[in-house]
């Protein structure tokens, strides 16, 4: 009996207190210090991958690029690139559905379900959406940021990553709390990118400065640019319409303007019209759920049709005159009395010169060899005593040349405004064919980028009047404050836009206004006035054409 007794006592399968509790101790601490010794090496690897995110170089995957440079900056939570989502197609149910769902079907409701609960909250994560090419799927077409904060260390970043993106055509900006600072980080950014980048929208953004002007500068290559919903008021839309056009800048890339829920007025209406006075480039302008009432619907109007010049653009374009016969001077030869003549032709606004005369007076002048008559018809020569007129030739009075260089400098600069000659054609020899051609490709390239006021201009009551702007197609002014007053004069805009061209027409050129949009405001849509503009716009709009078109012929077959 003791001996089963003492048994027990002397086991040694029962341990020590003491012991067991030590040695479950030691055995953590060696797990723990087994676990923090790779965390201590690994910092330092991080830490000198943060200090060199110059070093990495861009492969022009936005989404591998991006992520690469977060985590070498020491971003732990970043943004995601994801693919833009589209709307689902529409679910037509099928006679399989009525059926009675199985068990595996109600499993897999159950995991989409979570699925969807799941995505519900990813949607409100910080995300890059991209838009994909179509035929490559890595290639970025456009990049929409839409209700995160981006801020001078994310701008930083995009500035590598958005360079290698070789098709970039479009950046999207919506409610992203830019300031004025970091707009100019990204106006400086935008050269850096590719030269397919046309498209830029920041929209929801309000700045204290509204510094928005600095995206239409004269070297900028934006053609469309949104600034919807900015708080844009009359001071900003005056910073706008400097940006479009002054005496001296003009921006000449910028195709479209949607400055639509702002806060423009009559004030900031008429700096958007002073802007559209000489600018020839803005095809699309939208001023849409603004504050804008007839006293500025009347500027926007006055712009569409001939307007009076003021005493500094007629100043200006006396300048302009001057600065444009000087460098016509120095293409022509120094020292020949032809040369002069050729000034002048060109100033008046000659498209064509034609020199004749007899081969003495040729040979004094010191004239080339490939200018000689050959077989020139009667109605060619240019006589002598031939008295001035529409389509005089710049070598009138050959008996008095000298007479006519020493006046002339003075006397045809004031006449620009007269109707281009019906032009003489130049019969010259293979040696001077080049020459000219050159020298009419230069005349070419000029006037496709002339200043508007050196365009014909009509004098009446010794006043100068320039023709309205014909360049602008779209003028949208939904639900403003404009009232039949206002109304009147875009009246009388349309009727001369109508007047002027039809959008049908071969020829090159302007076309005039071909939509306008006045609906929503504070008259009746009834009034005669409104139906008026809309009868006469309904022609000049190729969409309803395009329309009637297809209706007509499917009412035919």
């Amino acid at each position: 009996m003791s001996n089963e007794l003492s048994a027990p006592g002397t086991s040694p399968r029962v341990p020590r207190p003491g012991t067991q509790k030590s040695s479950g101790s030691a055995t953590k601490k060696g797990e723990r210090a087994a676990k923090e010794k790779p965390g201590a090496v690994l910092p330092p690897v991080g830490e000198e991958e943060s200090k060199n995110p110059e070093e990495y170089q861009c492969t022009g995957v936005l989404e591998t690029d991006f992520a690469e440079l977060c985590t070498r900056l020491g971003y732990t939570d970043f943004p995601k690139v994801v693919v833009r989502p589209r709307p689902h197609p529409i679910f037509v149910p099928s006679a399989s559905l009525s059926e009675k769902p199985t068990q595996d079907d109600q499993r897999l409701s159950t995991s989409c379900s979570l699925n969807s609960l799941e995505s519900k909250y990813v949607f409100f994560r910080p995300t890059i959406q991209v838009e994909l090419e179509q035929e490559d799927n890595k290639l970025v077409k456009e990049i929409f940021i839409r209700g995160w904060r981006v801020d001078d260390r994310i701008l930083g970043i995009l500035s590598k990553c958005l360079p290698p993106l070789s098709q970039l055509q479009a950046i999207n900006f919506w409610k992203v709390g830019l300031t004025d600072k970091t707009l100019t980080t990204f106006i400086s950014l935008l050269p850096l990118c590719s030269s397919t980048l046309r498209k830029v929208s920041l929209e929801g953004n309000p700045l204290p400065e509204q510094s928005f002007h600095k995206l239409m500068a004269s070297d900028s290559t934006i053609a469309h640019l949104s600034l919807r919903n900015n708080n844009i008021d009359d001071h900003g839309a005056r910073l706008l319409g400097q940006a479009l056009s002054t005496l001296h800048t003009c921006n000449r890339t910028l195709v479209s303007l949607n400055l639509g829920f702002n806060h423009i007025g009559d004030q900031g209406a008429g700096y958007i019209a002073d802007g559209l006075r000489l600018n020839r480039s803005l095809l699309w302008l939208s001023l849409a759920h603004n504050r804008i009432q007839d006293k500025g619907a009347l500027k926007l109007a006055e712009v569409l049709r001939p307007f009076e010049l003021t005493h500094t653009e007629v100043v200006e374009r006396r300048r302009l005159l001057l600065e444009k016969g000087s460098q016509e001077r120095s293409r022509s030869p120094s020292s020949s009395r032809h040369g002069d003549s050729r000034e002048k032709s060109q100033m008046i606004g000659v498209s064509s010169i034609a020199l004749v005369d007899k081969p003495e007076k040729m040979q004094a002048m010191k004239t080339p060899k490939g200018l000689s008559k050959k077989k020139e018809k009667p109605g060619e020569v240019v006589k002598k005593d031939e008295k001035s007129g529409s389509g005089q030739s710049p070598t009138q009075g050959a008996s008095k040349k000298e007479d006519a260089t020493k006046s002339g400098k003075g006397s045809k600069l004031t006449i620009p405004e007269q109707k281009l000659s019906k032009g003489k054609s130049i019969k010259t020899g293979s040696k001077e064919k080049r020459s000219i051609f050159l020298e009419s490709e230069l005349v070419a390239e000029a006037t496709e980028m002339v200043n508007p006021l050196l365009e014909p201009m009509e004098h009446r009551d010794g006043k100068v009047f320039m023709p309205g702007n014909k360049v602008l197609l779209h003028l949208n002014l939904l639900r403003n404050h404009i009232t039949e007053v206002g109304l009147e004069g875009f009246l009388t805009a349309v009727r001369y836009q109508v007047q002027f061209s039809k959008p049908k027409t071969s020829s090159k050129g302007p076309v005039g206004l071909l939509w306008l949009s006045l609906a929503k405001n504070y008259f009746d849509p009834q009034c005669p006035t409104y139906i008026m503009i809309q009868e006469l716009m309904l022609p000049r709009d190729p969409v309803k054409a395009k329309l009637k078109e297809e209706e007509a012929t499917d009412f035919s077959t």
